[in-house]
């Protein structure tokens, strides 16, 4: 790897040229630090606003925003920790360095819109080429006489320092070294500049705005937090888990235990800033995103159930990475990712992703200071729109309104344990109606499959029956004839329908067995095997379940709990039991069963001697689509869980 630190030296001053607001040249200031063994340090801020600016820096990790008024208009300065001017003064204060703050304080400041490349490249080619083509760059733009004063102001005080002490780190822009460097050696007299400036605040930065104006997404900067100090033991990799979830005794007697989301997301910042390399290596960006990737993806299964397999992971990033390509940057931002995570997955893992990528767990709603809150468009030039879902709103930093799933969560610990004291459950009526809609499609594909299944090709005739088929014409070309299709028409219709997601051989994924008659004429009988409903509570008296198989019976009020009957005692499995119960209920012929492998030739036997037949559907032939949302379903406990339930489904 290439030597990443590049230090600019005139007479005793070491000078770092940076990227504001960006967690490489954080980094490099610690590099800096540690090689020239600074007795000053200096920094490309105005002295007028020392006094809070220490302040916000001895709060880190908490973050903080300096404010004040210019005119009419508000001015913020963020203090964050994954920036070099905000780590060059917090290692001044740790190391009991002389600090200056040695710019000078202008009322009006023009803003540039810069265009530079991405601060990764930084990681592979090292900071010396990076600042010499950014150095080329700012040759070709004429600075304005407001630069022009700044530049020769710090050149002045650097002057001073210089002569002070011996070695001098100063940590500056890249659009303003070179002309520091060469102002440096000229002549120069006092700049006139304000020495005092009235109404700097020091705030407390709202936790739920952080996403939206840190120039960092949040996870990233609590990594870097996380990494600047020794690191602990990695937490386990089956820690705290984001359902929640209380065991049945808790359920009965109301138990108040519960382990907050808080715990969860923190696990997963400590665990990625052990695994993006060794203790005080150069963080690399791009495997903070995949640890972010990761994480949520764990996150993902945890509440939905669903993996998140290895042609996603790889359509994520190479959609993000083209989408940066884009806007001429190598890595994306946090806008271009969550686009990438709802178009490449779904709406329920963009949401995952959103929520750990804006964590920072140091940061708390009330403290010493006032709070406040702040929008993206009240600190950056331009916002963009992303929607999860159309309900709910949030903003986030780069986007003016972030659309997600605004997921209510318990007041307290167990709260929501008080809606278990109903005892009899119910189901909840949409996803009914998606169940019930969804057999009546499988009818419709095993008759349609029958019926192919006893089609016959003859050459025409007299006539076209039900159709030309092409296939068999072509087939025998040479014959110079045209064949026609007769399809067979299904005698009898297709009753019981079965779905098996997974088999479950161990019987430990899906230890939830239930039998459920239908509420009136027209819903089904159903039998299913799921998750256990304690979980993963998501209500009052709401529980969320996946399935792991199913069987339909229709019409209702027929079927019995066919979980304890012995006449399917020899069931090699719960799937196969399903199918059991299906054939004996099945008032028609045929019998749907769809799953990952066909039924063994015991159980078609089986059905020959009851005089009905299976009609295998193969799961992949099937819609995952379909198949991911009808597997998730809701158990309610009480039918007047059915009046809230729409605020807690998701």
């Amino acid at each position: 790897m290439p030597d990443r630190l590049y230090l600019e030296q005139f007479g005793n001053v070491h000078a770092l040229p940076v990227l504001h607001y960006r967690m490489e040249f954080a980094h490099l200031v610690r590099e800096a630090f540690d090689r020239v063994k600074p007795d000053c340090v200096a920094l490309e801020l105005p002295q007028t606003l020392e006094e809070q600016f220490l302040r916000g820096i001895r709060r880190l990790p908490e973050l903080s925003v300096l404010a004040y008024h210019v005119a009419a208009q508000s001015v913020f300065l963020l203090i964050e920790p994954a920036d070099p001017l905000i780590e060059g003064a917090r290692l001044a204060l740790e190391r009991k360095v002389p600090l200056h703050l040695v710019d000078i304080d202008l009322d009006s400041y023009p803003s540039h819109p810069d265009h530079l490349p991405d601060s990764y490249s930084v990681q592979r080619i090292g900071l010396e080429p990076f600042y010499r083509e950014v150095a080329k760059l700012y040759r070709d733009i004429p600075p304005c006489e407001e630069d022009l004063r700044r530049e020769r102001g710090m050149a002045y005080r650097l002057k001073q320092l210089s002569a002070q002490h011996e070695r001098v780190l100063f940590i500056c822009g890249m659009s303003h070294l070179e002309r520091i460097r060469h102002s440096f050696d000229a002549p120069l007299a006092q700049p006139l500049t304000r020495t005092r400036r009235e109404g700097i605040t020091i705030l407390n930065l709202h936790p739920e705005c952080l996403h939206e104006v840190l120039a960092e997404y949040p996870f990233l900067s609590a990594v870097y937090e996380t990494r600047r100090t020794a690191l602990g033991p990695e937490p386990p990799a089956n820690g705290h888990s984001l359902r929640k979830s209380f065991n049945a005794f808790e359920l009965i007697l109301g138990g108040k235990e519960s382990i907050p989301e808080e715990e969860a997301l923190a696990e997963s910042v400590q665990r990625s800033a052990h695994r993006i390399g060794e203790e005080g290596e150069f963080p690399d960006r791009q495997k903070i995103m995949l640890r972010l990737f990761l994480e949520a993806a764990r996150h993902y299964r945890q509440e939905t159930g669903d993996k998140v397999h290895f042609w996603q992971k790889r359509a994520f990033f190479r959609f993000a990475r083209n989408y940066a390509l884009m806007t001429r940057m190598l890595l994306p931002d946090l806008f271009q990712m969550l686009a990438a995570a709802r178009g490449c997955l779904d709406d329920n893992f963009a949401y995952a992703f959103f929520r750990l990528a804006a964590r920072y767990h140091w940061q708390r709603e009330t403290s010493d200071l006032p709070t406040i809150r702040l929008s993206a468009d009240e600190l950056w030039s331009s916002t963009k729109r992303i929607r999860f879902r159309p309900r709910e709103r949030v903003r986030a930093k780069g986007f003016s309104h972030l659309k997600m799933m605004n997921r209510k969560k318990e007041k307290r610990p167990g709260d929501w344990l008080e809606g278990f004291d109903d005892p009899y459950i119910c189901s909840y009526p949409p996803e009914d109606l998606s169940i019930e809609e969804y057999g009546r499609n499988l009818k419709r594909i095993g008759a349609r499959q029958l019926s192919e299944e006893g089609s016959k090709s003859e050459p025409f005739t007299s006539s076209l029956l039900d159709g030309v088929d092409m296939r068999e014409t072509l087939r025998n070309l040479h014959e110079g004839k045209i064949y026609v299709k007769e399809n067979k028409r299904l005698k009898s219709g297709v009753g019981c329908v079965v779905v098996i997601f997974d088999e479950d051989k161990e019987g430990s994924r899906y230890p939830y067995c239930m039998t459920w008659l239908g509420e009136h004429a027209q819903e089904s009988d159903m039998a299913f095997y799921a998750t256990p409903p304690t979980d993963n509570i998501v209500g009052p008296g709401i529980s969320r379940c996946e399935y792991g198989g199913f069987l339909l019976s229709y019409p209702p009020r027929r079927i019995v709990d066919v979980w304890h009957d012995p006449d399917y005692r020899h069931a090699t499995g719960k799937g196969e039991l399903l199918l059991l119960a299906a054939l004996d209920y099945s008032l028609e012929k045929d019998v749907v069963y769809a799953a990952a492998k066909p039924p063994r030739s015991f159980m078609k036997q089986h059905a020959a001697r009851l005089n009905k037949r299976i009609i295998y559907l193969p799961l992949g032939s099937l819609s995952p689509v379909a198949l991911k949302k009808l597997r998730a379903f809701h158990i309610l406990y009480g039918r007047d869980k059915r009046d809230i339930a729409r605020d807690y489904i998701w």
